[in-house]
């Protein structure tokens, strides 16, 4: 296993990563389509999509984009069935507990960086009891722009007084690898996440390192 040098931060994405988000956001998605009369889509088909937020499960569900006719609508729809349920079966993965409280009981900080939109990301983060303990939470829209721009994450290396080289992020799509590069931070993909729909291997995206499961977070930072 490749070993990397302990950071003095680590920040999470937050769906995928530090929680598992999938089995609501497919419960809302599958609430609009019954709403329009449309059988309930697979969940093994959605869960891949879920690191690609309302556009990837509107476009999953309903085969539409950005700039289509009616993809407005049902985002905005799906957005506020989904706030509704938020919490209903979302939990932090069991696996990431134990990392949590390893990582601060070395006395080292940690941070979530997501894309998902702030009136969202913070009920979420209150209701899971991780709001007094993550020391930096960067939403998609705290910055002008989201990730794969390396914006968020220098705001949360702002939020902890850091320079950016002394964070490292871990991710499950690979938008995250390419806003970690961007931002000067080393980088580890959570390949326990929902990785999207890449053709291309996560071997190939270009992180520093792969996490099989959440305990080789501690174990290539060197902090198990």
């Amino acid at each position: 296993m490749k070993r990397l040098a302990p950071p003095r931060a680590l920040l999470f994405d937050l769906d995928g990563t530090l929680i598992d988000s999938a089995p609501d956001l497919a419960g809302a998605i599958n609430e609009l389509r019954a709403r329009r009369g449309l059988e309930p889509f697979a969940y093994e088909r959605l869960r891949p999509m879920v690191g690609r937020g309302a556009r990837g499960m509107v476009g999953a569900a309903f085969g539409l984009g950005p700039g289509e006719p009616g993809f407005d609508t049902l985002r905005e729809e799906f957005l506020e069935l989904y706030a509704a349920r938020s919490l209903r079966l979302t939990r932090v993965f069991d696996a990431m507990q134990p990392v949590l409280t390893a990582i601060e009981a070395r006395g080292l900080r940690w941070g979530i960086v997501t894309n998902k939109a702030e009136r969202l990301t913070r009920p979420i983060v209150a209701g899971l009891a991780l709001e007094g303990r993550a020391a930096a939470v960067v939403s998609g829209d705290s910055t002008p722009h989201s990730k794969p721009h390396p914006g968020p994450l220098l705001e949360a290396a702002r939020q902890l007084d850091l320079v950016p080289s002394d964070c490292a992020y871990i991710g499950d799509d690979l938008r995250d690898v390419q806003a970690g590069h961007a931002a000067g931070m080393s980088t580890m993909i959570a390949a326990w996440g929902y990785l999207g729909a890449e053709a291309e291997p996560i071997e190939r995206w270009g992180a520093d390192a792969i996490a099989l499961q959440p305990d080789d977070v501690l174990k290539v930072f060197g902090l198990a």
